[in-house]
């Protein structure tokens, strides 16, 4: 078991790290994290919320709740990011509001980042805030989205951009869920844990790139320690600017200016999972600050190397090139109307800039026309 720390004074948790904790390890858990917070100790009834695709999952954790006295409701969503939305919100609203739910009653996530944002943004917003319980079933949710509080929903035309700062009481992995995990869901987490090393460790960084057969075999002591390094990260983060006020939170956002905009154009839930896009945008990224001299050209090269290892996408053949920048225009680090970027200055340390229209249209050209070497295999 690692134990990581978010320290955020009186709204601090903790992210459990477990490998077949076994029966009543989440229950003790859940009772612990609840029993630290004023409104947690309280709670007698929770709704779980899931998707189709882990119901059996979810009763597990349904049931180990009932054994503590807590009366545990299940809902699931249809799987994939199209539950993302305001539409799948009024139906958990609709079933808080059946259960008669109160601020004593806790939202407990079961599922990918999906689930995980949907159910937070619920909590967030049903009756002004309810305790809330993340159980990340994916890579790409444990390493990302379960820790930091950023819950929400997508609108058509932006990903991200309805939601809240909501904090979890705590947050539970169990790595063995990853064991029957597919593998393009593995990768797509594995695109997150490389942007820890690019933006905040390059240490970090080399592990990745001397293990790389060890993570994909998932081999659980590598896989536990990707996991608990990536959480430490981002909880030092975090804790740092927990609302994106001093602009410390923002490096969390390389590859994402493109990587979400893919996502947009290519249609959610579409050509490009969530990692698969934010790859190809951390290459992209790392090619615009390579064109206003930040870095050379090996610091890219050794970004893509990894990528590719990992099998992961490092282009975005036939994407509109238009309506990629466009897509750009709406993403929340913009200022003023400016297209900003968190771009790398060395493997291990990123700054958030603009850049000029002129670079960032010939880095997007690059991206989604096929390379010689690609159109000759």
């Amino acid at each position: 078991m690692i134990g990581v720390k978010v320290d955020l004074g009186s709204r601090s948790y903790e992210v459990r790290v477990v490998s077949g904790a076994g029966s009543g390890a989440f229950g003790g858990f859940v009772r612990e994290v609840l029993g630290s917070s004023s409104v947690g100790r309280n709670c007698r009834s929770a709704l779980v919320v899931t998707d189709e695709n882990l119901v059996g999952a979810a009763g597990g954790f349904v049931s180990e709740l009932t054994e503590i006295g807590i009366g545990a409701s299940l809902e699931t969503v249809p799987a994939g990011e199209r539950s993302k939305s305001l539409e799948a919100s009024l139906r958990l609203y609709d079933r808080l509001v059946a259960i008669r739910a109160d601020r004593q009653t806790c939202v407990v996530a079961v599922g990918g980042g999906v689930i995980g944002d949907l159910a937070g943004f619920v909590a967030a917003t049903y009756a002004r805030g309810l305790p809330l319980l993340m159980v990340p079933t994916s890579l790409l949710a444990m390493v990302d989205s379960s820790v930091g509080g950023k819950v929400g929903v997508n609108h058509p035309g932006a990903k991200n951009v309805i939601g809240a700062f909501h904090q979890p009481a705590g947050v539970w992995i169990d790595t063995d869920v990853l064991t029957t995990l597919p593998t393009r869901e593995l990768r797509c987490g594995l695109a997150e844990v490389v942007k820890y090393g690019v933006i905040l460790d390059a240490r970090f960084f080399e592990e990745l790139e001397a293990n790389v057969e060890l993570i994909e075999s998932r081999d659980p002591v590598m896989i536990r320690r990707i996991i608990a390094r990536s959480c430490e990260l981002k909880a030092e983060v975090v804790s740092a600017d927990e609302r994106e006020e001093t602009g410390l939170r923002a490096v969390l956002n390389f590859g994402h200016t493109v990587g979400h905009a893919i996502e947009a154009v290519a249609g959610y839930g579409g050509k490009f999972e969530h990692g698969e896009a934010v790859a190809v945008g951390m290459v992209a990224e790392s090619r615009l600050a390579e064109s206003l001299g930040w870095i050379d050209p090996g610091i890219t090269e050794r970004i893509i190397a990894l990528l590719r290892r990992f099998q992961l996408p490092v282009e975005a053949h036939g994407l509109d090139l238009a309506a990629l920048f466009n897509a750009m225009g709406r993403d929340k680090k913009n200022e003023r109307g400016s297209i900003r970027f968190v771009l790398p200055r060395a493997i291990g340390r990123v700054e958030l800039t603009g850049a000029p229209e002129a670079a960032i249209h010939a880095v997007l050209a690059g991206m989604v026309a096929p390379s010689p070497a690609r159109e000759a295999l």
